[in-house]
């Protein structure tokens, strides 16, 4: 049997534990797969003395990951501290600079400084892998980067944030509305440190730029990502929306076209009876179309101890059997600079206001629509206070430039309260 592969682990919280325990308790099945022994040389924390759920005695330890980085006895750095700089960034940087390959679950940081990290390690003969970054346990960057190598990908797209659907699912579920849902995820643990890299879309746009890299060669273009998260989003929308048969989820969508590179993470209606629509609670699901396959759809756990070390095993079982695959499915110097093209596809929308009971208000709303070339498809108004009407309107194909157009211009009619809500409609 070939020389062992020896690993690094920075951060054991809970993916670098789960990864210490399958390397424990798998150790015979990783070596017939991939014809070495994979062996742990040593670990890194903010802590020795923490009580971690694992027997780490035999592994050295280290204060420092970037002294980790660099070991003799280290050939692999596998990066789970996270965060988009400091020690995480230096550590990877040490680790490439000394001619070790990378295993990484960090969105953030890749999302950001992707480019330079990858071009420094092809530089150096090395890899960088990060599929434990993208959807969990779900193997959506090798599908990209492996399985689907022989197709031009039309679209990318997917549920990529399980706290959002959690919520989102819970308040169908429940009848609960969004700030009660909100802090019960809170109280379970659901959400991160900032919340708002969950329900504000930034976690889910971090996967979203990397998968857009690998499927249309180009640089990774986090800023570009369009992003609205779910707090607008109101338990009437989700009822009125499963009238229409309907669900809404936090949607993550990255295709190219004649304009640009689109992408866009944002709240949108899905059929109900779609596999996007079907999925509950905190399950993830990245749908890939490509010209010869069509579409694909892979389901599973987005996150969590098991799944996500299962994620950074296959990544260091496939530096194990010798695959050298670029960080982004193909040299990082070929890759382009994207020309990001805000997203305005023509789509159904789903349009909800609250009218003034005054004869002629819903007249007034659809002859504005109708100047501005949104047509109305179907048309529902709710029991009413005295004071105002609930109207739900779902369009015909149009574009969020359209109604837009239409949404500035409502307030002079003098009929529509409060501000109206536009959500896509999006085919699955």
């Amino acid at each position: 049997m070939s020389t062992p592969l020896r690993l690094g682990i920075a951060g054991l919280g809970t993916v670098g534990i789960g990864t210490v325990k399958i390397v424990q308790n798998h150790a015979a099945l990783l070596a017939r797969r991939t014809g070495r022994e994979i062996a742990i040389s040593a670990v890194s924390a903010r802590s020795s003395t923490k009580n971690r759920d694992a027997d780490l005695s035999s592994y050295a330890w280290e204060d420092d990951p970037v002294a980790l980085a660099t070991r003799d006895d280290v050939d692999v750095f596998v990066e789970l501290m996270g965060g988009e700089n400091g020690t995480a960034k230096t550590s990877i940087e040490a680790a490439i600079a000394a001619g070790k390959d990378v295993v990484t679950a960090n969105k953030a940081l890749l999302a950001v400084h992707g480019q330079a990290l990858a071009e420094a390690a092809e530089a150096k003969g090395r890899v960088i892998r990060f599929e434990a970054a993208v959807a969990g346990g779900i193997p959506v960057v090798k599908a990209l980067t492996e399985g689907l190598a022989g197709n031009e990908i039309r679209r990318v797209m997917g549920v990529m944030n399980g706290t959002c659907n959690y919520i989102l699912t819970r308040m169908e579920n429940a009848g609960l509305p969004y700030a009660e849902v909100f802090e019960e995820a809170r109280q379970l643990g659901y959400l991160e440190a900032d919340p708002n890299l969950d329900v504000g879309g930034i976690d889910a746009g971090h996967k979203l730029s990397l998968l857009a890299s690998i499927a249309f060669g180009t640089k990774v273009s986090f800023d570009a990502v369009e992003l609205e998260g779910i707090g607008r989003i109101s338990i009437d929308d989700i009822r009125r929306a499963a009238d229409m048969e309907f669900r809404i989820k936090l949607l993550g969508v990255a295709q190219m076209t004649g304009r640009g590179l689109e992408q866009r993470m944002s709240p949108c209606l899905v059929p109900a009876d779609s596999p996007l629509g079907q999925l509950q609670g905190g399950t993830n699901m990245v749908v890939l179309e490509g010209d010869s396959v069509g579409q694909i759809v892979l389901r599973g756990a987005g996150a969590g101890e098991g799944p996500t070390a299962s994620a950074v095993m296959a990544d260091i079982v496939e530096i194990a059997r010798g695959c050298r695959v670029s960080t982004f499915g193909q040299p990082a110097t070929s890759l382009v600079d994207p020309v990001p093209a805000r997203a305005n596809a023509p789509a159904p929308y789903y349009l909800r206001m609250e009218l003034s009971d005054k004869p002629g208000a819903l007249a007034k709303v659809a002859t504005i629509l109708g100047e501005e070339g949104v047509s109305i498809d179907r048309m529902r108004q709710y029991g009413h206070a005295d004071t105002d009407a609930p109207v739900l309107i779902v369009t015909h194909k149009t574009t969020r430039d359209a109604v837009d157009h239409a949404f500035k211009r409502l307030p002079a009619t003098g009929v529509v309260i409060g501000d109206p809500v536009a959500i896509r409609i999006e085919t699955v």
